[in-house]
């Protein structure tokens, strides 16, 4: 991602806050029930009370607070390019770490997580044919203890020239040759995906 991407990005999320406040519409998504819908599919890859979780794309941290309404208490690090997001997600969890900038600003030396998920953030056109996207999940897999779960939206549905789409047995593919232990779940709504990755 160059900087003119990052402003990007930036840019817009900071117009939608703008323009939404504290909404799921601010990100971006169609609704709260379709973000609760991709939380459960994300934590549905075996996340448990106590666990340590990386949210790569955090947005307001709201991963956290469907968390614990289901009464899982996390360890709970969050990521995000966006400052005016973050800080909005810092005031609303002062227990969490928020982190800005990209994955690859961070170092997290002698640090790992029991898992890495990401619900979202890999939606953005780069038209770079996946290279962005398969970056971000090789640098996840390798901050995991436990595993990764991820989303994309699912291209054999849904290609728009300002989305970023990919067909999901192709992304699978990929995850393989890094760790043969994943798992494709296609089934939750027509224009997503979602791939677990475990630690073997």
């Amino acid at each position: 991602m160059n900087e003119k991407q990052r402003k990007r990005i930036i840019d817009k999320h900071r117009d939608s806050f703008t323009r939404h406040g504290y909404h799921p519409c601010a990100l971006y998504w169609s609704g709260k029930d379709i973000q609760d819908i991709r939380f459960q599919v994300s934590a549905d890859i075996g996340i448990q009370d106590g666990d340590s979780i990386l949210d790569v794309g955090c947005g307001f941290g709201d991963f956290k607070c469907w968390a614990e309404k289901k009464e899982l208490t996390l360890d709970y690090t969050g990521i995000d390019l966006s400052p005016d997001l973050l800080a909005e997600a810092e005031k609303r969890h002062p227990d969490a770490k928020f982190l800005e900038g990209d994955l690859f600003d961070m170092t997290f030396e002698n640090e790992n997580f029991d898992w890495v998920i990401l619900s979202g953030a890999l939606n953005e056109q780069l038209n770079d044919k996946s290279a962005y996207a398969k970056r971000v999940i090789q640098r996840m897999y390798r901050l995991c203890r436990k595993g990764v779960a991820f989303n994309m939206l699912d291209g054999r549905y849904l290609q728009a020239h300002d989305l970023h789409s990919q067909n999901p047995e192709y992304m699978l593919r990929y995850c393989q040759d890094l760790q043969a232990k994943c798992e494709l779940h296609d089934d939750y709504l027509k224009n997503d995906f979602s791939i677990y990755m475990y630690r073997a």
